[in-house]
């Protein structure tokens, strides 16, 4: 007999999908006024109800004080109780028997208190008042047939109304509700409809200024710092594909012509090439990594750095490179960081100080109003102030010749940049007292 297969294992139940927002506000706005009229809809019948009995009741009295009176004056005789031709039923109650204008009146009975009392008299709600008089007891009723049909009356037309206002209510809302999310709803499409390839395109907006206008610009904001961001990573892979490009070339070029003229270069000349332009790809490929942990946020954790004693170690190791510099602005300067960052950007500054200028550079640190800086001073040609933020960004070189001869990757001046706002500071470029170019690092001081 063959194997039965195993049927196939039930899906996995879908995941309830949650009422739309509109749906959710319609719901809870009717479910609220709902109550909030059915609460006063039991009201109002109750007060409606207490009020008409309150009204008979008080009629009542004032007819039977009228009675009473007009017994004991002797104003209204026994016949005149038995002529009487009115809703009100009204009993005498004397040793001589009961004289009463109606023949219901002689079911009424005498309530055990001064108040008013309700009592059923012939199939009918009546209110009952008695009083002592000098013939006997009087006893009077009034229907309360026309309070309960009016309380009755009141309580269908309020059946009717109250679904009828939380419908229109429900409208309303559902159609208000529906107009404001309109726009929240073309903003989810256009964004939805935004890929790698249209991150140009953005959100309509109104101009209004109210909350959905403000939520559509946020969301351009948004879409403007992507973009941005795209593109400079973009322009970061090209432009690290071309320098990266460039000594490999240079080494492959003079490869090629050592293995085809090898009378064209010696040996020595071809390892020299090749040790320089792999230096150079070192670097860049180092520079490229500090700047990927930097963007990632993985410096180290801070510690106590003092500018200053980084400043002295530059100062020390241009001396001895054989290139004038001074030190003699350098001043305390805590701060809290990766040392070995704080010393790879104050290098690159110095590197670059030193690239640019005519014979000397100078060192300098301070803390002022709790921002601690340390800045190279060179005596070159300086930088254009139309040029000092675009120094900043990576790959760039003002003179691209002289930059290359010189070993300048165009990271340098990117690295310390990212440095300085990886530890919560910036840096920038002023004029030099030496009449070239500061390049400045500012950091928050440590007050440690």
């Amino acid at each position: 007999m063959a194997d039965v297969a195993d049927p196939a294992p039930a899906s996995a139940p879908r995941r309830r999908r949650r009422a739309s927002i509109r749906v959710r506000i319609t719901a809870a706005a009717v479910a609220v006024v709902a109550v909030a009229f059915g609460v006063g809809a039991l009201a109002m019948t109750w007060t409606l109800e207490q009020q008409l009995r309150a009204s008979v009741a008080e009629q009542l009295a004032d007819e039977l004080a009228a009675l009473a009176e007009g017994v004991d004056a002797g104003t209204i005789q026994t016949a005149a109780l038995v002529a009487r031709d009115d809703d009100v039923l009204v009993a005498l109650r004397a040793p001589a028997g009961v004289t009463v204008n109606a023949e219901d009146a002689a079911l009424l009975p005498i309530p055990s208190t001064a108040a008013p009392t309700e009592a059923e008299v012939g199939g009918e709600h009546f209110v009952v008042v008695a009083a002592e008089t000098t013939q006997g007891t009087i006893v009077v009723g009034r229907s309360l047939q026309e309070a309960d049909d009016a309380v009755r009356t009141a309580a269908v037309l309020l059946a009717v109304a109250v679904p009828l206002a939380l419908v229109l209510i429900g409208t309303v809302v559902w159609i208000v509700v529906g107009r404001a999310l309109a726009p929240v709803d073309r903003i989810r499409a256009r964004v939805d409809a935004i890929d790698a390839t249209a991150l140009d395109r953005r959100v309509p907006t109104t101009g209004s200024g109210d909350e959905v206008d403000r939520l559509a610009a946020t969301m351009n904001r948004m879409l403007g710092r992507v973009d941005d961001g795209v593109r400079a990573r973009q322009r970061f892979v090209s432009d690290a594909s071309h320098e990266l490009r460039s000594p490999l070339a240079t080494m492959r070029q003079f490869a090629e012509l050592s293995k085809a003229h090898p009378d064209a270069t010696t040996p020595d000349e071809l390892a020299d090439v090749v040790l320089g332009e792999g230096e150079r790809m070192h670097g860049i490929v180092e520079g490229l990594l500090l700047l990927a942990r930097l963007d990632e946020h993985g410096s180290a954790a801070a510690k106590a750095v003092d500018l200053d004693d980084l400043a002295h170690a530059e100062v020390e190791r241009v001396r001895a490179l054989g290139r004038t510099v001074d030190g003699a602005a350098i001043r305390v300067a805590p701060v809290a960081g990766d040392a070995r960052l704080l010393g790879r950007a104050l290098r690159n500054l110095v590197d670059n100080g030193m690239r640019h200028a005519s014979s000397r550079i100078a060192l300098g640190s301070v803390v002022r109003d709790g921002r601690a800086m340390v800045w190279v001073d060179d005596d070159g040609a300086g930088v254009a102030e139309s040029e000092r933020e675009r120094v900043f960004e990576r790959f760039v070189r003002l003179d691209e010749a002289r930059a290359r001869d010189d070993g300048g990757s165009g990271l340098g001046l990117a690295i310390v940049r990212e440095v300085a706002r990886a530890h919560g500071g910036d840096a920038w470029i002023a004029d030099s007292p030496l009449g070239g170019a500061r390049f400045v690092l500012e950091l928050p001081a440590s007050h440690a």
